[in-house]
């Protein structure tokens, strides 16, 4: 397994008691692997809580425990946060892109208020869908991270330049810990159902906005669909191979309400 922190190869990594990740000789301390749970460390010492057994009758006995251990469930890295951050403003150089030439700003197409709200919609599908995926790992006593990836990255980039090849995969939520088929289901198809959430909630409320923000909203709804339906294609490391492998039905519910939202979206996606 790799150290959490630095990915250095250990053969018998290092289980930290706070945060549960796993790490290298060198990072196995709180204080050396930025533990988001590092509070607990350095909480003032109590004595354990006594145990006590009080015998009643032959055959019934009382227990009576102290409190449990309270532990925060969600949380971000500052290393995860710089990645986020980065991710992002390449996603909303993806979303400036559909609306204007980069290299001549003159060819705007449509009013500011179109460009600035959709690439707040297109930085909403990719943060929205890796963070589903980052809380439910959390949920279920996982690690996980979010983390740029090297060929992501430069997909993303090149993505904005070209006028043809639109594609926002930056990066992905990084897993580790023991789980089973259906705790990595639940995990993966945790995205696309976001993303579902979004593109009903966007197409229900377009007739309710103002002006040139109806045609945000519908672009927004009809986007959503169509990446719900691209990751939950079941090939590869894509999320739809995870939620076939776990529940057949479930994946197929999924995937015929994203094929069928992306029908009814999809001519929308014409600026």
């Amino acid at each position: 397994m790799k150290c959490q922190y630095c990915d250095t190869k250990e053969t018998l990594p290092f289980k930290c008691p706070y945060c549960n990740g796993y790490y290298c000789a060198e990072h196995r301390l709180p204080e050396n692997h930025e533990c988001p749970e590092i509070w607990r460390a350095r909480a003032p010492r109590e004595a354990a809580p006594r145990v006590t057994v009080e015998s009643k009758t032959p055959y019934e006995y009382k227990f009576t425990f102290g409190p449990r251990p309270t532990t925060r469930a969600f949380w971000f890295s500052p290393t995860e946060i710089k990645h986020l951050t980065l991710s992002a403003l390449l996603v909303t150089g993806v979303g400036l892109s559909m609306f204007f030439d980069l290299f001549d700003p003159s060819s705007l197409l449509g009013p500011p208020e179109i460009l600035i709200g959709s690439s707040l919609v297109f930085v909403s599908v990719f943060l929205l869908h890796e963070i589903a995926h980052k809380l439910t790992a959390q949920h279920y006593g996982l690690w996980a991270e979010f983390r740029l990836t090297t060929f992501g990255a430069l997909i993303t980039l090149i993505s904005i330049f070209s006028p043809f090849f639109k594609i926002i995969s930056p990066g992905a939520v990084m897993i580790a810990g023991y789980a089973n088929k259906e705790t990595v289901g639940k995990t993966a198809v945790a995205g696309p159902v976001t993303n579902l959430s979004l593109s009903v909630i966007l197409f229900a409320l377009s007739p309710l906005l103002p002006g040139p923000f109806i045609k945000v909203a519908l672009l927004g709804a009809a986007f959503n669909a169509w990446i719900a339906v691209f990751n939950l294609i079941p090939l590869g490391i894509l999320d739809g191979w995870k939620v076939f492998s776990w529940d057949k039905i479930v994946w197929a519910i999924v995937f015929i309400t994203s094929v069928a939202l992306t029908l009814l979206t999809l001519p929308n996606l014409r600026i």
